[in-house]
């Protein structure tokens, strides 16, 4: 059976998607058309990293780019970790790596399924309602 040329792949978190393509290629990963050496706050890199450092030098001939689009920097860093995992997989077959995303955190490879709740009437948001004075 013939090699994939590209493996596209998604992952969600809270609002956020994320579209990652891997192909064979120089190491080289993008984060929204930017290097991810230039992507900015630094945890922001670094969670977006993990999945990289995991895999080690078997990604170093592999091209990543990812698009993420929705929510806040946050959940697009978590979605485009997820998505960046599950692309490895696909390219590497490895079933004990797979095991060892599952070990490390679960959300590497499965979408974070938990949403905001709604503003219910009474208060300022989901939760908060307003005193009651008996006095």
């Amino acid at each position: 059976m013939k090699a994939p040329t590209v493996i596209l792949t998604t992952g969600k978190r809270k609002a956020a998607v994320a579209r990652a393509s891997v192909r064979k290629g120089v190491g080289l990963v993008r984060f929204n058309d930017r290097p991810l050496e230039l992507v900015e706050p630094e945890i922001i890199r670094q969670k977006i990293q993990e999945p990289l450092l995991m895999v080690g030098d078997r990604a170093k001939n592999l091209d990543i780019a990812v698009e993420a689009s929705g929510g806040g920097i946050i959940g697009q860093a978590s979605a485009a970790r997820t998505a960046i995992a599950r692309g490895l997989l696909a390219w590497l077959k490895d079933d004990p790596l797979r095991e060892q995303f599952k070990h490390y955190d679960r959300s590497l490879l499965v979408n974070d399924p938990r949403r905001k709740l709604p503003k219910r009437p009474g208060g300022r948001g989901a939760r908060k309602r307003r005193q009651k004075s008996y006095r």
